[in-house]
């Protein structure tokens, strides 16, 4: 469980409510880091993530569970750097993404800027991914 009661903590807790997307990086079949630039939300103490079933991603996080997660940077001197570790797995029991809320309302522009609704966006997107933060670090 991730301390959120401390300076850094909040920052951290501030950055997985207000961030448009996260990095998350799983490792490849030749162990190789491979990072991408998703959507998520924090819910449950975790990171809710919906992917396409038949993405690399799914495939390296079924063979190598172990993933990172950052947020992006600028050049400025006072920007907060912060990386998640934790364990990532299928939530089979999430409902589709337009039925969780906080999704839908974070997403909701961003999904019909792709042409789609939400319902033809959960059909695509329809596996859930669901990251335990082990670990935050940053500065």
């Amino acid at each position: 469980m991730i301390d959120f009661s401390t300076n850094f903590g909040q920052k951290a807790k501030q950055h997985l409510d207000e961030e448009y997307f996260v990095w998350f990086t799983t490792v490849g079949a030749d162990l190789t880091p491979q990072p991408r630039p998703v959507w998520f939300i924090w819910e449950n103490d975790s990171i809710l993530i919906f992917s396409r079933p038949d993405a690399h991603k799914v495939a390296h996080l079924k063979q190598h569970p172990n993933v990172a997660l950052h947020f992006n940077t600028d050049e400025k001197a006072d920007e907060d750097v912060i990386v998640f570790v934790g364990v990532a797995e299928i939530d089979a029991d999430a409902p589709p993404a337009h039925e969780v809320l906080a999704y839908l309302e974070k997403y909701r522009t961003g999904i019909a800027g792709l042409d789609m609704t939400p319902e033809s966006f959960s059909q695509e997107y329809s596996l859930a991914i669901r990251v335990k933060p082990t670990k935050v670090r940053g500065w």
